[in-house]
């Protein structure tokens, strides 16, 4: 397993981040089985956020914690999230939202803490401001932000920078080799080709939710199978069909799956990159392990995503 080093933490994050689907208190066998298989491929990181399954899942890690040590894995939670009546990114939300999040953990910190939405309406300024208090009475170690855009980070960094705050040590929007018609769920951002040349500048490391697509990779979905109306809705475009095509043809000639290479195209950044990940079974742990292992160049990450001028578009 590789890793990404993180300012604010001793030890760096690895390289494939365990999403927290289907962690729950009433399915610790299988939360047990999952985070051993995990951690024995060298894996230290699980993702998890305020809003995830009612409060579930940071309740099934808290379990977990108690059974293991504080130690045995880096936790990364979320919170301020909207709700029904609108955006949440306040000094209130974060508190009452972490605090709760802490109980739920049984612990006293978390590793890293992300803002799981932006509402560009509040300062960077006092969002930091608030985030900050929580490093110093050491609640958190490292901060970032989940679907902000580029401009927004940079405001954050230069605004930590001028005013000796602790800044953003990583942002998770989404990034896959499958490019979005229009977000998955409201108020989400993916890694555009400009925000991807950001995080080449700045070199901040970039946690990719939805990092292979949903499975668009995996063989179920064609253009005649409409079936699946969030996949047409946000996946179903003429140069994702192409790139699928590309990934089969690259996969076979190196002997690995598609699905493994559009997860290897997002390890593969100029740029510090992890990838949260959602494995079913220990099966596809493996898978995503192998994945991980996969090295692409420059050339392929581009004729992958057609960035090569390759490929043309119908008119």
């Amino acid at each position: 397993m590789e890793y990404v080093n993180v300012q604010g933490l001793d030890q760096p994050v690895s390289r494939l981040i365990l999403g927290s689907g289907g962690l729950s208190p009433n399915n610790m066998d299988y939360v047990r089985t999952m985070l051993e298989a995990y951690r024995k491929l060298g894996g230290n990181t699980v993702d998890l956020a305020y809003i995830y399954g009612g409060g579930a899942c940071e309740r099934a890690i808290g379990l977990w914690l108690a059974e293991n040590g504080r130690d045995a894995i880096h936790v990364w939670t979320k919170g301020a999230h909207h709700d029904q009546n609108g955006p949440r990114v306040n000094k209130q939300a974060i508190y009452e939202e972490l605090m709760e999040s802490l109980e739920r953990l049984q612990t006293d910190y978390v590793d890293l803490y992300a803002l799981h939405r932006d509402d560009p309406s509040v300062p960077v300024g006092e969002i930091l401001e608030a985030l900050n208090e929580h490093i110093e009475a050491g609640r958190m170690k490292a901060i970032g932000a989940s679907n902000w855009t580029h401009r927004r980070l940079q405001e954050a960094g230069e605004y930590a920078a001028s005013h000796g705050l602790t800044g953003f040590a990583f942002s998770s929007p989404n990034l896959s080799l499958a490019k979005t018609n229009e977000p998955y769920w409201a108020d989400c951002v993916s890694a555009d080709e400009e925000m991807c040349a950001w995080h080449e500048r700045t070199q901040l490391p970039l946690f990719s939710w939805s990092s292979q697509a949903r499975g668009f990779f995996s063989g179920r979905f064609s253009p005649e199978d409409r079936s699946n109306a969030d996949m047409v809705r946000v996946f179903y475009n003429d140069g994702n069909w192409e790139r699928l095509r590309r990934a089969e043809r690259m996969a076979a000639e190196k002997g690995v799956t598609p699905i493994q290479l559009s997860l290897a195209y997002v390890l593969n950044q100029p740029f510090p990159a992890a990838a949260l990940i959602g494995p079913a079974n220990i099966a596809e742990l493996q898978s995503c392990y192998e994945a991980s292992q996969i090295r692409l160049s420059r050339e392929e990450l581009r004729w992958l995503d057609l960035s090569d001028g390759t490929h043309q578009t119908s008119a």
